[in-house]
């Protein structure tokens, strides 16, 4: 993304929106308050359509930890309009940027990868890795790849 980068919309898109997208948008908006920063709106979808379910209870403890709410989720499924709408979607794996492509080709251009903004991003490994049904400790890794590539983020918009 071009340094300075004027965006009003992003979209955080994952598996089921029930884990890392869903906490990248608590996240992000949590960090865009603390930095009083120009108004940009943030939602999350999931390419799957689980029906409005709840959030990972893991992934709600793990942001409770850090003193934001998510006990009120409930899943969202990825639309062409939700696409349409939004001036960056960022998604949490190549696999997920493929789809969001296929279903969506009219998204071109504005489809990346969100820890691609990470300052800590070697390129080695360019997912965040689902922590779904895995150990306190995956969820935490997680929250910290999504919590550094929104700084990494913030310093482009």
């Amino acid at each position: 993304m071009e340094a300075r980068q004027h965006v009003k919309r992003i979209l955080f898109v994952c598996s089921g929106n029930l884990c890392r997208s869903f906490m990248a948008e608590r996240i992000f908006r949590t960090q865009l308050k603390k930095r009083d920063h120009h108004p940009v709106q943030a939602h999350s979808a999931g390419l799957l359509d689980l029906g409005g379910a709840g959030a990972d209870p893991l992934a709600v403890a793990i942001l409770r930890e850090k003193g934001l709410d998510g006990s009120r989720h409930r899943s969202r499924t990825l639309s062409a309009e939700m696409v349409a709408g939004a001036d960056l979607v960022l998604v949490m794996e190549e696999a997920q940027r493929d789809e969001v492509l296929r279903r969506h080709p009219e998204g071109e251009g504005k489809v990346r990868l969100l820890k691609s903004f990470s300052p800590q991003d070697s390129g080695a490994n360019p997912d965040i890795r689902d922590p779904y049904g895995l150990s306190p400790y995956h969820y935490r890794t997680c929250f910290a790849e999504i919590y550094f590539s929104l700084e990494g983020l913030l310093r482009c918009i």
